[in-house]
């Protein structure tokens, strides 16, 4: 039986600490910073990355050098006979692709997974790809699952303030402003390959409703019911609001609060819309 290591990218959310406890190897992601270069969970934590926001610092993102990948793939394979390698959404970011070009060099023991993920949805592929290669499967095996149920996920995200949104460029000062003379609270959405406007709500209260309705819609009409899927809830700065909103969820979906984990956002994610956001990820159990 082949030996499968697991490579996936701080964009999952999980920190260093937590790769040794699962198994895995996590390479920090690039962030520049005021024009200073930081690594996620190495050089820069949250606590530092939410400062530096509240200082409205000029945050951009990159992704890992070539020679850091290839670097660890050189030194897993030491050890391992393959490498299944999940990068965040080839629709958010170019590592994907950077990755895919690197491992043709490989002679096929790295198999790059472009799982159209980020954050806690992103996460919970890389711990199902370490599941099935304690099971014993191929990385092939677990490339062609990860693919074959990319789309089998939902994040809904509510923004607290449309700022980060106008810092970016991604909407316009104009369309900002008036959201924020209406008090509209924003709610985004993550299925597949990009972060998408989803609804436009007046209150925070309006919009957990609608972000749970969305997951309900989701769970009856593409993951098989409500019994058959795997709910989180996610926030940044904001873990209050997401200690009621799971309770809330609790009341429609067929789970304790145990059931329904509670994360923060990855900064990748953050980054592009700040502080006080919630938000609820839903996904199809896996059958592997």
């Amino acid at each position: 039986m082949n030996k499968v290591a697991i490579v996936t990218d701080s964009n999952s959310g999980i920190t260093q600490s937590m790769a040794k406890e699962y198994g895995i190897s996590v390479l920090p992601m690039p962030f520049y910073i005021n024009e200073k270069s930081y690594f996620e969970d190495i050089t820069l934590s949250q606590d530092e990355f939410y400062q530096f926001l509240k200082d409205d610092a000029d945050i951009s993102t990159s992704q890992p050098a070539p020679g850091d990948v290839t670097e660890l793939w050189d030194k897993l394979l030491e050890t391992y006979d393959e490498i299944v390698h999940i990068p965040m959404s080839s629709g958010l970011s170019g590592s994907c692709q950077t990755a895919m070009m690197l491992a043709q060099d490989y002679e096929g023991s790295v198999f790059v997974v472009d799982n159209q993920r980020i954050s806690t949805t992103m996460k919970s592929s890389v711990l199902d790809a370490k599941a099935m290669a304690d099971k014993g499967y191929s990385a092939s095996e677990i490339q062609k699952f990860l693919m074959d149920t990319k789309f089998d996920s939902s994040i809904y995200i509510m923004l607290d303030t449309l700022y980060y949104l106008k810092k970016g460029g991604r909407i316009t000062p104009a369309a900002a402003a008036l959201a924020t003379l209406l008090k509209i609270k924003p709610v985004l959405q993550i299925q597949g390959e990009k972060l998408d406007a989803f609804a436009k709500c007046r209150t925070a209260k309006k919009g957990r409703k609608t972000m749970l309705e969305a997951a309900v819609r989701d769970a009856s009409e593409r993951f098989g019911g409500i019994d058959n899927v795997r709910i989180c809830v996610v926030h940044t700065e904001n873990l209050a609001a997401a200690e009621e909103f799971r309770k809330e969820l609790t009341e429609v979906f067929p789970l304790t609060e145990e059931d329904i984990l509670i994360d923060i956002l990855s900064l990748s994610v953050a980054c592009h819309i700040g502080p006080g956001c919630l938000a609820v990820t839903i996904e199809k159990k896996p059958e592997y």
